[in-house]
């Protein structure tokens, strides 16, 4: 598992661990532009994927400063939302994702054993 390193959400819309064909998770990050809460959002997402889901996940970041069209499909009202489209059923949690058991909870992610 190789992770593209995404500096920022307006240099990189995408940000795959793996092809979605052969992950367990599916997780698309809606955020705006470089702002703090933006960052932390993907730093933070990207920290609780390593340590809870390792090898299992991609994720998919979203400007929607480049393309706020795509916020309709998955009805985000708010921002940084991360939305958990696999396994069903589509899950979301908003907020900068700094608080990792509430995370885990609304993503319903099972902490792996020692986390």
């Amino acid at each position: 598992m190789t992770e593209q390193d995404a500096s920022t959400p307006a240099e990189h819309e995408s940000d795959r661990t793996e092809t979605p064909d052969a992950c367990s998770y599916l997780l698309r990050l809606y955020v705006a532009g470089e702002t703090p809460k933006s960052m932390a959002a993907i730093r933070n997402l990207r920290a609780l994927c390593a340590t809870h889901l390792a090898g299992e996940y991609s994720i998919e970041v979203i400007d929607l400063r480049i393309n706020p069209q795509l916020a309709a499909a998955d009805q985000i009202l708010a921002i940084p939302t991360v939305v958990r489209h696999l396994p069903a059923p589509l899950r979301k949690v908003i907020g900068d994702l700094s608080d990792a058991e509430r995370v885990l909870v609304g993503l319903d992610i099972q902490p792996r054993a020692g986390s």
